[in-house]
């Protein structure tokens, strides 16, 4: 609470300082940011097979600051204040020397930096810098969508823009050296060696539609260990037989196109990697324990190629200024035998800000952006995230009731768009197996009770099908639907 109260006295005195300075400075300070508060009633997320009942309410302030010296020069920071559950305040460590709460985000009611980045704007080579920690996304933010340490460079080419950028994704572990281990080592002995992201996007306009074609290269030395930094050094856990990503490269169109009362928004990608971690069981560590509990379903045995794809289609038309109809497909890749083969791979990192449903893929996932666990991709719960192995069919129509008031409802059809098969401890049982995930229906309303003052409530039921119980439980024992109500309310200043 110290660190908090301390940054807000500086960041007050600094700005008073400024506005009130008579000589002529050529810094001005910029501030920005959004404080919500989200009340959570949520039921039956694992289908009936334990009692679930998780009623509780989360807040967070998000500041924006940022140090303009004229137009072409800027630092910019990000901060995540008394961010945390109502009644769980102040307690200790208890993960990693850290909250424990997703991520190292100390979400009891401490100060967390998302953000910290250096900005510029160099005209002789019309290209714009941003160096530090900032956020690296690309299309609909389905297949890479974080927060990440490097460099971009943004060329601009007429009404056309070429983004160049390199990450660094991890350090490594145990210092910063980057000497390749001798030969195999034992979990808590870690292969110090790198991981880095090389980004290219292209982002054109014409007509009435923006298009961005982009690529990227991701690569993990650090695997002498029989780990990877992805999905090893995740704070979170993926769906279970998951592969591990030691080298990846995306490809990606994206764009949206506006044809007089008709939205689109499209995305189409494709995935292709290696997991060289050469796993002779399905047995891994948790990411979310002090690295001893052990997950005996957690790894995809594949023969070492991983290979993806995702698609997807958003329309929106404008019936009137009161109705607008929505129809939203999508299709991502699955794996056909978690026990050999070729792995599946959907994405690099995402904070989970895809939408599709309130409950079988929500929008925002705690172990990215350290808000609250919401959705059946909560890592208590492990279900599919954003697309993958998920084809769905959403029809859904918006209400503009009043200037202030809006009503939005959706049905979507849940399809695997590979079997899911049933499991035990032992590993996956072939000879069971479905792709019917379920239905969901949904709803939301915004209400304005004043400028930048938003009452949202929303909520979603889900029907699960014999694959949603699959993934889930593993057997098909428990189908109880599983619901979530939502309060929320925000003011973005």
């Amino acid at each position: 609470m110290k660190r908090v109260f301390t940054l807000i006295l500086v960041l007050f005195v600094i700005m008073t300082l400024n506005l009130s300075a008579q000589d002529e400075k050529k810094t001005e300070f910029k501030l920005n940011g959004v404080y919500t508060a989200w009340g959570q009633f949520q039921n039956d997320f694992r289908l009936g097979a334990i009692p679930y009942e998780d009623h509780y309410i989360v807040q967070m302030l998000r500041l924006n600051l940022s140090a303009n010296y004229g137009p072409d020069l800027k630092a910019v920071t990000r901060l995540d204040l008394g961010q945390g559950w109502w009644g769980v305040d102040n307690e200790p460590p208890t993960y990693r020397g850290a909250s424990g709460l997703f991520d190292n985000k100390d979400t009891h009611y401490m100060l967390h930096v998302d953000q910290a980045y250096l900005w510029f704007n160099f005209h002789p080579l019309s290209t714009a810098f941003t160096v530090g920690r900032f956020n690296w996304s690309t299309g609909n933010k389905m297949v890479l969508d974080n927060n990440y340490d490097g460099i971009t460079g943004d060329i601009s080419l007429g009404s056309s823009n070429l983004k160049l950028g390199w990450a660094k994704i991890s350090e490594g572990v145990n210092g910063i050296s980057d000497v390749k281990p001798d030969g195999p080592l034992p979990y808590g002995h870690n292969d110090p060696r790198d991981a880095n992201l090389f980004l290219a996007s292209f982002n054109t306009k014409f007509n009435t539609t923006s298009l961005e074609v982009y690529g990227m290269y991701y690569n993990d030395a650090s695997i002498n260990d029989s780990t990877a930094y992805i999905i090893d050094g995740l704070h979170y856990n993926r769906p279970r037989f998951s592969p591990q990503v030691t080298s990846l490269g995306i490809f990606g169109v994206a764009g949206t196109t506006k044809i007089d009362k008709l939205t689109l928004v499209y995305e189409a990608n494709y995935l292709i990697g290696k997991d060289e971690i050469d796993n002779k069981t399905h047995a891994g560590f948790l990411n979310t324990s002090d690295g001893s509990a052990v997950d005996p379903l957690k790894y995809d045995i594949n023969n070492g190629d991983l290979a993806g794809y995702n698609v997807y289609l958003k329309m929106n038309y404008a019936v009137s200024d009161v109705v607008t109809l929505g129809l939203v497909a999508g299709m991502g890749s699955g794996d056909e035998d978690p026990t050999s083969g070729k792995g599946n791979v959907n994405k690099l990192r995402t904070a989970g800000f895809f939408y599709l449903t309130e409950v079988w893929e929500d929008s925002i996932m705690p172990d990215e952006e350290g808000i609250t666990p919401q959705g059946l991709g909560a890592p208590n719960i492990r279900a599919y995230r954003e697309l993958e192995n998920t084809t769905a069919i959403q029809a859904n129509v918006t209400f503009k009731i009043t200037p202030k008031w809006n009503f939005f409802t959706s049905f979507t059809y849940l399809k695997a768009t590979q079997p899911i098969f049933a499991w035990t401890a032992a590993g996956p049982d072939l000879s069971k197996s479905a792709d019917d995930i379920g239905m969901e229906i949904d709803f939301k309303t915004n209400y304005k009770l004043m400028d930048k003052l938003t009452l949202s409530f929303m909520g979603g039921y889900f029907i699960p099908g014999t694959g949603a119980q699959y993934l889930i439980n593993g057997n098909d024992k428990n189908d109880d639907p599983a619901y979530e109500l939502k309060t929320t309310i925000t003011f973005a200043f």
